[in-house]
């Protein structure tokens, strides 16, 4: 399984970022897709999932900014941000997993390697 996240960068704040992972292996149809998020000296939270069913979730601090949605030709999920604020600063990590917000952050199966985001104000 892989999950290649593309898209970070840094930007002023008001400007927007499309994050997008790649996933192989298989996850794509049969797991929930989703994004969390770290930034300095904080612990991982929650983004948004996009799941299995076609459901879409997101968290209360970016609903409105937001937006996730799943590409099944490129098995590709994406997390569309809108109006980045400095606290949106953070290493942005591409999840999936059967169940994902059923399940503890430790219990996440698998991770993409991470992409920065950087919000200036």
């Amino acid at each position: 399984v892989q999950l290649d996240e593309s898209g970070g960068g840094s930007v002023q704040a008001g400007a927007s970022l499309r994050l997008s992972c790649a996933t192989s292996g298989g996850v794509f149809r049969n797991y929930d897709l989703g994004w969390f998020r770290q930034a300095p000296g904080k612990e991982r939270e929650f983004v948004g999932v996009a799941t299995k069913r076609g459901s879409t979730t997101l968290s209360s601090s970016v609903e409105g900014r937001f937006a996730i949605d799943r590409d099944i030709a490129k098995s590709t999920v994406y997390l569309q941000m809108n109006s980045l604020e400095p606290e949106d600063t953070g290493i942005y990590y591409c999840v999936a997993s059967p169940d994902i917000l059923a399940v503890s952050v430790a219990a996440i199966r698998y991770w993409g390697q991470g992409t920065q985001v950087t919000v200036s104000s």
